[in-house]
């Protein structure tokens, strides 16, 4: 994309027309993403195995602290350098993407390294049993011990792409992945493939990851004329400035992910408590509910470079503007697809495992977690906010508030006062009081804006 063509895209584009550039490729991502999870889940089921699928569930916490990384380096260099594109400061911009790229990747390594040599108490704090601890180990190999740099990469490298605009040819290397995964799926873990259970959804996984990786490599030599993306690492930016500015919104978002990790975690062990059947049935559900939650994180994660560009060329109406009309158009969709979940909770669950203990249980979480769904999404919008204009710590208190404060608590205390099903119904909790908290801290930032020259 040309210089002119991202003037035209942040600063003249009606609202509508930009929201919608940015954020419907990002979204299809999401979707891809979400199936893409989904078909793990689904031909795992197809096995009729809970124990593999309880592997699945179990390994989660540990795949979802990549996102510690990927927020650290992918979220907090994409704000950098979408409010250096603001201030026309292309340098920085180049240096900026040079550092988050070679930081995600050593830390990919690191993260493999660490896991793999700590793996025995791992997969004991991940609550695995002797009855689950083999297949959760086989998953793990492929998709942490050997993927764990390429699929960071892979999500660090899509912010790095979306931050300038190319919110299309981020979405594609992403879906990319997804699609070859879908393909691999049924051919690594059915009977008729190679039969590796577990096993081979998580080698499906790596080779996508490593294949979506290729995409953007090759993407950025062909556009590197015209690319602020650098990871030539001679431009690497090691300023205090940039790894500061980084730092300052990638800390808190990285510390965000953790604090979800330990909240999946304790949910995980409490769950493990009841059996198989009660693991493999929560993580049908937390997946079913995972793809409008995925929707409407695609869609606050589309319009945030759009956010940063005009919170740092000083347009405050258009970022209040832009901001406003995303909420009005989700939220509403969100109220629907909670409606539509409660109601047919049981044929979602149906869909993954024809096995009535799962749809039994699955029902019942999926009724509790999907009342979440609107709050989540103003939730998300708002955190994304913060960090897009650079507010670090309005969202660390955030994600304290969610998690320390609220969340974990709800699940000791829900779990207390109605064993197994009130687990479900923590993350709602949680969010019906953030949103409150949201609506407060928004209206704060929409007043101080309006303040300033």
């Amino acid at each position: 994309m040309e210089e002119n063509e991202k003037i035209l895209l942040f600063e003249k584009l009606p609202i509508p027309k930009a929201i919608a550039k940015l954020a419907i490729p990002t979204i299809l991502s999401s979707l891809v993403m979400v199936i893409y999870n989904l078909a793990d889940t689904y031909f795992v089921g197809m096995l009729n195995d809970p124990i593999q699928n309880a592997a699945v569930t179990l390994a989660y916490p540990v795949l979802l602290a990549f996102n510690a990384v990927n927020n650290l380096f992918g979220v907090g260099t994409s704000s950098m350098m979408s409010r250096a594109l603001g201030r026309k400061d292309y340098e920085t911009v180049r240096r900026s993407s040079a550092f988050g790229f070679y930081c995600s990747l050593l830390s990919g390594v690191l993260f493999s390294l660490m896991c793999t040599t700590f793996k025995g108490p791992l997969l004991t704090a991940l609550g695995a049993d002797e009855g689950t601890r083999a297949a959760t180990d086989a998953y793990m190999l492929w998709t942490v011990t050997c993927g764990a740099a390429p699929s960071i990469i892979n999500v660090v490298m899509a912010y790095l792409v979306r931050s300038e605009g190319s919110s299309l040819h981020a979405s594609i290397g992403t879906m990319s992945g997804c699609f070859l995964n879908m393909i691999l799926d049924p051919i690594f873990i059915l009977p008729w493939g190679l039969n590796m259970g577990a096993a081979g959804a998580g080698l499906a996984t790596f080779l996508s990851n490593c294949f979506a990786c290729g995409y953007f490599f090759v993407f950025l030599y062909m556009k590197r004329r015209s690319t602020y993306v650098c990871v030539n690492p001679r431009k690497i930016g090691l300023e205090r400035a940039i790894i500061l500015g980084v730092c300052a919104v990638g800390v808190p978002a990285s510390i965000q992910n953790l604090l979800n990790v330990t909240g999946t975690t304790i949910l995980n062990n409490f769950t493990s408590s009841y059996g198989a059947d009660a693991v493999a049935s929560m993580g049908i559900a937390q997946k079913v509910h995972m793809v409008p939650l995925q929707i409407t994180l695609g869609f606050s994660q589309g319009i945030m470079p759009l956010v940063s560009y005009t919170y740092a060329s000083k347009n405050y109406r258009r970022m209040k503007e832009s901001i406003l009309f995303a909420l009005k158009l989700m939220l509403p969709v969100m109220l629907a697809v909670t409606v539509g979940y409660y109601i047919w909770a049981g044929d979602l669950i149906r869909l993954f495992m024809d096995n009535e203990t799962i749809i039994a249980y699955g029902t019942r979480f999926l009724r509790g977690l999907c009342l979440s769904l609107p709050l989540i999404y103003l939730d998300f919008m708002t955190v994304g906010v913060f960090q897009a204009l650079g507010l670090g710590k309005n969202a660390f208190l955030f994600a304290v508030m969610r998690k320390i404060i609220l969340e974990i608590p709800a699940l000791f205390i829900l779990n207390y006062l109605f064993p197994l099903y009130g687990l479900a119904y923590a993350q709602p909790v949680a969010e019906l009081g953030l949103s409150v908290a949201a609506v407060v801290m928004l209206c704060g930032i929409f007043r101080r804006s309006q303040s300033e020259p």
